[in-house]
């Protein structure tokens, strides 16, 4: 049996000297491999020497080298002379060994994966990722989960980019890759998997996406991409990165540029399908509660039992699709300056990295309500300083800016509001019916004749012909009769409907969507702000117990300041009062790297002003009993901090004010008992129950976790995760009421839906397995499987939303660099890739307009793409959801169809 051997070297360009980050490193004829690091360096396991070692690199000619000796001089210098623009693929996993050991779950979308995914961008290629869920509640809003309870505020995940919180600073979440980075710009994208708190801080409750741009010191030159498809879309990005040399011909200064542009026409929600679990359905003549309609909703008072034909009646509502801005449209463009403060050293140089990032657009949000976010801006500037494997001190302010945004299921309200209110609509409707529509009734044929009845007799036989068939085949065209007629102005204070589509409606649209909430509109205000400082220093090697043991230590803290700014139309920022909000953590860990075995501990300290001091612990064991295996066991755990909205939120959506909870509530009556009270015949007000809701508070997760890789043979790679969290503190919502009695009766009443914490501990788990199988040099067959399940069953109504199917899968082959010709001549660089997704069916819970069943899906996504080198371009054809299976991934959200679309993407690079 060949004893293993660790070899090590450095890969550089042959021309100009620098380091080469991401280069391939691939023994031959087999799947062992991996990739250099940021200075160029690897490190690799092999079973035995001699070994050939395989190099390549973007660009560069690939080149092999024999191995004979460990202490062999392993720094290669990589040429230009290439003739495609691909790499090769360290198969199996295009990942370092550091990242095969580590202690977490992550899951990788590098630059080779972006070219190849079959979606339409790369964000939306995660969703092939083991373990994620991603769901579209929009053209321009996409949501990453892992681990279940997924919703469309997606709190539970810390999207990062550079090391950068990329969330809204109001809303406390991230809106999908909005405020983010250009395709051009991105060079990886790693997903942690799981509560990751001690080594990424709080809100990292259920994972992280941490997106790493490229460096404009190692990837120079200017990249363009023009992108065309169906619903309009067209998008435009450029990238320019630069590097500077000083007088000794040392680069000291780099700068990129990146500007990028999208529009498009937004997928429309219109599921017109009576809402999950009410009673009325399409076919109640006096109309029911649609899902995408607005304005529609249950009213007590809209019930006629007494009133023949009449039954129970809707308002008409409006429907999303008259309400709501579906040009879709994002800009961004960001620009960065690197400063080497000692050239001389070239990538081991600390650096001062200054950098501004702008974005803009327009796209649909679905929380509570669905809402437009109309020509909304964001504002993040970041200056730090770096060591490479050193140390960082870093520091960044996020601004944003509202813009026009507001509320379409609110602005339904006012519409109506300002027509009738719900009382005058429902007295005119019930008068109409009575004086118009029962008169066509009673001259019908066979309507009963009941002369010498008593008058329950009567009644009777009145009820009985209006419940005939003749009558109830009438009973739609006389409805739609009465809603005609009261749709008519019908008294002072009273105006005609608004019907979309006329000048009146969008005169009135404009009025109420230009004014503030709480000011007679609808339109938000939001100003917020974050700034966070960050610092961490590494100290290697601090203690060597053996000549390949070592122990690595790392320290680091943050500081963090919300300044919230909704001048009261969100927040409880009124009269004054400063909400303003910080927070803390410090933190540090530890390293023990032995032969075959790597032992990890860390500890997180975190300490909000308006919330106790909490500690984020976790540990792991590595253990690589060969090559390319590594089996694992960790614990690790996450806080998360309640959101500005769970704490100071003072929103008022017509139906019930949506409160945040830092001071706590008192004296709230429970909706059941209020209910049953309202129903009796004499109300009586002493069975009211009243309730108390305590402070919010942080919620926690505890996970167990344990995984393996491995390589089985040459060629399939497997990867396999099981996981057991432990939920406390849940953060939802109680339902109540604020009562005012008056002499024994019931005056007035408010409803308040409270943030609140869970009392029940909550249980989840989960296992995942994902493999890669390489067959005829140029293929390979991709897959993976998840199964996640929550163990508690509850009737906490507190518990959010499990939101998760139980199983899922991703299939798909792809091919690199296939040898092919087109009228004789060969193609270069051809690649293509298809995947089939499927997801199972689950109940989606948000918001009561917002909660009903997800059936389950499959989606086809397929690709090809080729490389020109002579103009240094590569073209892609491909299509997401290929054949078109009108799909809802959120319940309220719109039917997702196929998106096919066609790219080219010019690369010059700067050698």
């Amino acid at each position: 049996m060949s004893a293993q051997t660790v070899l090590s070297g450095s890969i550089f360009d042959a021309q100009t000297g620098d380091p080469l980050i991401g280069a391939s490193v691939l023994v031959k004829g087999t799947t062992t491999g991996t990739v250099t690091e940021p200075d160029g360096s690897w490190t690799l396991t092999v079973s035995g020497l001699p070994t050939i070692l395989q190099f390549s690199y973007i660009g560069f000619a690939p080149t092999e080298v024999e191995v004979t000796s460990q202490d062999q001089d392993l720094r290669v210098r990589l040429g230009d002379d290439a003739i495609t623009t691909d790499v090769v693929e360290v198969r199996g996993r295009r990942i370092s060994e550091k990242q095969q050991q580590a202690a977490l779950t992550v899951e990788t979308l590098d630059a080779i994966a972006i070219k190849e995914t079959a979606a339409a961008n790369f964000y939306d290629g995660l969703g092939s990722l083991k373990d994620v869920d991603l769901t579209a509640a929009s053209l321009g809003f996409k949501i990453v989960n892992t681990r279940g309870f997924n919703s469309t505020n997606p709190v539970r995940s810390l999207q990062i980019i550079d090391g950068v919180d990329n969330q809204s600073p109001g809303l406390n979440f991230s809106l999908g890759n909005f405020l983010g980075a250009s395709e051009l710009d991105v060079n990886r994208v790693n997903l942690v998997v799981g509560a990751s708190s001690a080594f990424y801080g709080p809100n990292a409750f259920n994972g992280v996406i941490s997106i790493e741009t490229k460096d404009p010191f190692l990837q120079q030159g200017l990249s363009v991409q023009v992108k065309g498809a169906e619903r309009s879309l067209f998008e435009a990005g450029i990238r320019w990165a630069q590097a500077l040399r000083n007088d000794s011909g040392r680069e000291w200064m780099a700068y990129k540029v990146n500007l990028f542009g999208f529009r498009a026409n937004d997928w429309v929600a219109d599921n017109y399908d009576p809402v999950f679990g009410t009673e009325l359905g399409r076919n109640n003549p006096g109309g029911y509660d649609a899902v995408n309609r607005y304005g529609d909703e249950f009213n007590r008072s809209f019930s006629f039992p007494t009133v023949n034909g009449l039954g129970t009646i809707r308002r008409p509502g409006y429907n999303e699709e008259d309400l709501v801005d579906y040009d879709s449209e994002n800009l961004k463009a960001s620009v960065a300056v690197h400063f080497r403060l000692n050239p001389e050293r070239t990538l081991e140089s600390t650096e001062l990295l200054i950098g501004s990032n702008y974005s803009t657009g327009t796209t649909v949000y679905q929380g509570d309500n669905r809402f437009s976010l109309k020509d909304i801006r964001f504002f993040q500037h970041k200056v730090e300083l770096r060591n490479r494997d050193n140390f960082f001190l870093r520091a960044y302010i996020t601004h944003e800016d509202a813009g026009n945004s507001y509320d379409p299921y609110f602005t339904a309200l006012r519409l109506q509001d300002l027509h009738k209110t719900d009382g005058r609509w429902q007295s005119d409707y019930r008068n109409i019916w009575i004086r118009d529509i029962q008169p066509q009734v009673n001259a019908l044929e066979n309507f009963p004749d009941c002369t010498g009845c008593s008058i329950p007799e009567r009644r009777q036989a009145e009820r009985d012909f209006y419940a005939s068939d003749e009558v109830q085949a009438l009973l739609p065209e006389l409805h739609d009769q009465a809603r005609a007629l009261v749709a008519m102005a019908s008294s002072f204070g009273t105006q005609d409907r608004f019907e979309p589509g006329t000048a009146r409606f969008q005169a009135a649209f404009d009025s109420i969507t230009t004014t503030r909430l709480g000011q007679g509109g609808t339109q938000f205000f939001d100003k917020s702000a974050l700034y966070h400082v960050h610092g961490e220093k590494q100290f290697r090697s601090v203690w060597q117990p053996a000549e390949n043991s070592a122990l690595d230590l790392t320290v680091g803290g943050n500081f963090r300041q919300y300044t919230p700014n909704s001048q009261g139309t969100i927040l409880l920022d009124t009269m004054g009062r400063n909400i303003n909000t910080s927070e803390f953590g410090l933190y540090g860990g530890g390293t023990m790297n032995l032969r075959q075995v790597k032992l990890s501990a860390s500890l997180r300290a975190d300490k909000n002003q308006n919330f106790d001091l909490l500690f984020s612990p976790a540990a792991s064991v590595v253990y690589s009993p060969r090559p390319n295996t590594t089996l694992r066991a960790s614990f690790s755990s996450a806080i998360r901090n309640p959101t500005l909205n769970d704490q100071y939120l003072f929103y008022n959506v017509g139906r019930a004010i949506l409160l945040g909870n830092i001071d706590g509530v008192k004296n709230l009556v429970t909706v059941p008992s209020f209910v049953d009270v309202i129903s009796m015949s004499i109300p009586d007000v002493s069975q009211l129950e009243y309730f108390d809701v305590d402070p919010i508070r942080p919620e926690k997760v505890r996970t167990f976790e344990l995984g393996a890789r491995s390589t089985v043979g040459e060629r399939l790679y497997v990867d396999a995760t099981y996981y057991y969290s432990r939920y406390t503190d849940f953060i939802g919502f109680n339902l109540g009421l604020d009562v005012n009695i008056f002499q024994g009766s019931l005056s007035d009443q408010q409803a308040y839906r409270v943030s609140a914490n869970a009392t029940d501990v909550v249980t989840t788990q989960g296992f995942s397995i994902g493999s890669n199988f390489y067959f005829a040099d140029y293929f390979s067959v991709n897959g993976n499987y998840s199964w996640n399940v929550l163990n508690t069953q509850t009737d906490d109504p507190i518990i959010p939303a499990f939101n998760t199917p139980e199983h899922k899968f991703n299939i798909g082959v792809s091919g690199r660099d296939i040898p092919f010709r087109l009228f004789g001549n060969p193609l270069n660089g051809l690649g293509a890739n298809i995947n089939y997704k499927w997801v199972d069916s689950y109940l989606f819970e948000g918001s009561p307009q917002f909660t009903g069943p997800i059936e389950s899906y499959g989606m086809l996504d397929a690709q090809v793409n080729f490389t020109v080198p002579r103009i240094k371009t590569t073209f892609k054809l491909g299509a997401s959801n290929l054949l078109d299976n009108q799909v809802f991934q959120v319940y309220g959200g719109p039917r997702i169809g196929r998106l096919a679309y066609v790219s080219a993407t010019y690369n010059l690079v700067r050698q």
